[in-house]
């Protein structure tokens, strides 16, 4: 029988949420991983194996992986570290699957890859090694590392996102890479520095789907699209209440479709504009938004949704799904038309993924 699965990342561990294809209700298990905080967990969609991450520097930093949807869990941190000279590591925020290999993201900043289905790892050091990293500064949550994207057609080429470094893509498989950050701004920069080669923070960046160089990116400063893969940058925020926000997901089948819960500004209290819940959907590549309201709270809603707590699923009507730092999880079987409450009163929801088993 066909399940949906929401893999969600919280403080304290991992929990899964599962319903039919329907999605009228669900049922919630968990938390798995020890209770450790697991910043990011996802699953292979041709095995079900889900991969999450996660730990500090008091826990520790592993891979935990379940090869049968929760059942039994097992974790390796073998060669996670930088070299000697280059700083401890404090955290794991992101992993990615993808022609045969593990990617995960790393504070500080950096990228690790594992050819042996997470069992051990080893570093990327292009990355670290281009000339602009040492002018990488933290963000509000850390020098991370969150956003990997992988090209499903191209096995040597992917781009990341860091806070605060940019947008950085590799063609060769990571041993160079490239700033790819022209016109998204820099607000936070001097007067005339607003539009840096690197130094951006990014908050999300996803690709549309099909096989076009369609990037999305949430940033610090706005939100932007990429018909290039990263070349240049258009804004994409006339319409939106605000230019701030974490979180963005894009439609499975369709790339002019995505959708964004936008913040209320960095420096106003981070939650949604009103204290109104809303998620804002463009059918149109950003040309155009509108506000999803039904079924969202309307009043006292001082939800944050955070960078990786959003996601669709592969059906047909999409679902969409977000979850907020209050421990609210939302689901929409109808491609945000309507929503609904499923699980509330969770620890702090740092990511939400979707698998469709059966």
């Amino acid at each position: 029988m066909t399940k949906v699965i929401l893999l969600i990342g919280t403080n304290k561990g991992v929990f899964l949420a599962e319903s039919t294809p329907e999605r009228r209700t669900w049922s919630l298990r968990g938390p798995y991983c020890d209770h450790w905080p697991i910043h990011h967990v996802i699953a292979d969609a041709a095995t079900g194996t889900i991969y999450a991450v996660g730990g500090n520097q008091w826990v520790g930093l592993a891979v935990w992986k379940s090869p049968d949807l929760g059942a039994s869990w097992s974790r390796s941190g073998e060669g996670l570290a930088y070299e000697e000279g280059q700083p401890r590591l404090k955290s794991l925020w992101s992993v990615a699957i993808a022609h045969g290999r593990i990617y995960v993201g790393v504070e500080p900043a950096g990228l690790f890859v594992s050819r042996d289905d997470a069992e051990s790892f080893s570093h990327v050091k292009g990355l670290r090694d281009h000339p602009t990293s040492p002018s990488w500064v933290p963000g509000g949550g850390g020098l991370i590392l969150h956003s990997l994207v992988v090209d499903p057609e191209d096995e040597s080429r992917m781009w990341v996102g860091i806070s605060t470094g940019g947008v950085y893509e590799t063609l060769d498989g990571g041993a160079t890479w490239a700033p790819r950050n022209h016109g998204t701004r820099a607000d936070f920069m001097p007067e005339g520095q607003r539009y840096p080669d690197h130094g951006q923070c990014v908050h999300c960046l996803i690709r549309a789907p099909g096989k076009s160089l369609r990037l999305y990116q949430q940033n610090h400063c706005g939100m932007y699209r990429s018909d290039d893969g990263g070349g240049d940058w258009a804004s994409i925020e006339a319409g939106l209440p605000s230019d701030f926000g974490f979180p963005a997901a894009a439609h499975p089948r369709d790339p002019e479709t995505l959708y964004f819960v936008p913040l209320n500004g960095a420096e106003a209290g981070r939650y949604v504009p009103e204290a109104k819940a809303a998620v804002w959907r463009t059918r149109d590549g950003g040309r155009s938004w509108q506000d999803l309201r039904g079924g969202l709270p309307q009043q006292n809603a001082y939800l944050c949704i955070l960078r990786q707590a959003m996601a669709t699923d592969a059906l047909d009507p999409a679902g969409v799904y977000f979850g907020s730092n209050s421990g609210a999880l939302f689901a929409s079987a109808d491609e945000g038309d309507s929503w609904s409450l499923i699980a509330q009163h969770l620890p702090v929801i740092y990511s939400v993924e979707t698998l469709v088993v059966g």
